[in-house]
């Protein structure tokens, strides 16, 4: 035992992989782990419903919301121990504790929900790969390799979805299951054996058992500069008015189409994959054209109009093609965040784009605990549940009865109205001015040419770990 012990030391702290540290075995294990959940999409639903029937929009709101909030908490300091200990160990922990509760889900669903609130402490993936990708990028190369590693996410679950939901209508969630942790395990043994160390070999001496100082690791460190500078007061209170109920609609509207709506799994897996293809080309394509006709805040402006429109129609919507409809406004609402980080990125000084980043990063981090506990609790409040009826004659009999189908939507629609009135007042062209020189003495003392926290290389990844 003491000898595989020391073999399992040898893999995680060693350099070895195949090849040198490159963008593609980021995206390897961004691709795997996700697809992995993504084919438990269809599945999932239909256990938390089987699981929490009286109470399944509260309970999948807390659920999400208590993950969100460990991560929000736990992401500075794994980000400050991957800075000393190198990135290879912590891609491992991570990996494996965000898909440790996917085979439970077979042998007993509330152990299942259980790990998977817990596993928010280590379910920060995401922040691990881009500060692999920042090691071994040069800093032109650095927003190309991110988008990769964004589009990589959003191609897993556009298939995924779909692929789960057909195996499990003809053999059983059981092989679904069986696949899913066959996947996640598979990413597992990629780290161990094909992943190399990105950390450069000569910044691990000096920097093993450096001491780990709290303010690395307060996750309120970013959002207690919020009112230092009055443009960075006003996009930061933009960011959270329309990323609040952006997290909250990605923890439940799925089952909201699925138990409520009445949309089969195969719809829901659909749903999903076009909206991800839609998204992918808002994000691209039609972001780069209305960045260069209509300027950088006009776009955040429509980006948000259109956010209102999805989530006012998600609110409203009884039928089945308005969902389909609104769900196309939506991934033109995606240009919102992108549009946000360009204008902080093109008017804050060289010096204070990490702080600048790192504060809206902060905000959507706390969003993701707070959203889907909200979102969960409105739902509640508002007696959106369902009894034992059938799927057609439950959703026919809830809209008999609701004058507003889905009351969280609303709620958001009008969150984001304050966000577009307080976006109105950010000036097109600006200097931030952020005092961090508490950060430039943290980054003095403890970072590296390569590191990730460094000046203009904190950019938040356009899409998140807890979307699903």
């Amino acid at each position: 035992m003491i000898r595989c012990f020391n073999h399992l030391s040898f893999l995680l702290f060693q350099p070895q992989g195949i090849g040198s540290p490159s963008v593609y075995h980021a995206v390897i294990v961004i691709f795997l782990e996700f697809f992995a959940w993504g084919l438990l999409t269809a599945p999932t639903l239909v256990v938390l419903h089987e699981t929490f029937p009286k109470h399944t929009f509260l309970m999948n709101g807390l659920i999400q919301g208590v993950k969100g909030l460990l991560s929000f908490l736990s992401a500075p300091l794994i980000g400050a121990l991957s800075d000393v200990w190198g990135r290879k160990s912590f891609l491992l922990l991570t990996v494996f504790f965000t898909c440790a509760p996917i085979p439970l889900m077979k042998i007993s669903p509330w152990w299942y929900f259980a790990v998977i609130s817990v596993s928010g402490v280590f379910a920060v993936t995401f922040s691990v790969v881009f500060a692999y990708v920042a090691d071994i990028t040069q800093e032109h190369e650095r927003s190309m390799a991110y988008g990769l590693v964004s589009a990589t996410f959003a191609a897993s679950l556009v298939i995924s979805p779909a692929i789960g939901a057909y195996l499990g209508r003809a053999y059983g969630d059981s092989l679904v299951v069986v696949l899913a942790t066959a996947i996640a395990l598979l990413d597992i043994c990629f780290i161990l054996v094909a992943v190399p160390e990105s950390l450069p070999e000569k910044m691990r001496p000096a920097s093993w058992g450096a001491p780990i100082s709290w303010e690395q690791a307060d996750p309120f460190a970013s959002l207690k500069k919020v009112g230092q500078d009055s443009i960075v007061l006003l996009i930061c209170i933009t960011v959270f008015l329309s990323y609040l109920p952006e997290a909250g609609q990605y923890s439940s509207f799925f089952l909201y189409l699925r138990q409520i709506m009445g949309f089969s799994s195969e719809s829901v897996a659909a749903f999903i994959a076009v909206l991800g293809i839609l998204s992918i080309i808002a994000q691209t394509v039609v972001l780069s054209l209305l960045m260069r006709s209509i300027g950088n805040k006009n776009t955040i402006l429509l980006g948000l109009g259109f956010q209102i429109l999805q989530l006012a129609w998600y609110g409203f919507g009884s039928e089945p093609w308005m969902m389909w409809a609104a769900g196309a406004v939506a991934a033109m609402s995606s240009i919102t965040f992108p549009a946000v980080s360009a204008l902080v990125s093109r008017t804050a000084d060289a010096d204070q784009q990490g702080v600048v980043q790192g504060m809206i990063t902060g905000i959507r981090g706390l969003c993701n605990g707070l959203g889907p506990a909200l979102y969960g609790f409105i739902f509640y409040i508002f007696h959106v549940e369902l009894n034992e009826l059938p799927m057609l004659d439950n959703t026919l009999l809830f809209f008999q009865n609701s004058i507003i189908p889905g009351p969280p939507f609303l709620f958001g629609a009008c969150s984001v109205l304050l966000a577009l009135l307080v976006a109105l007042f950010i000036p097109e062209h600006t200097n931030l001015n952020v005092r961090s020189s508490n950060w430039k003495k943290h980054c003095g003392s403890h970072g590296h040419p390569h590191s990730p926290q460094a000046p203009g290389e904190a950019k938040e990844p356009l899409l998140q770990d807890t979307n699903v």
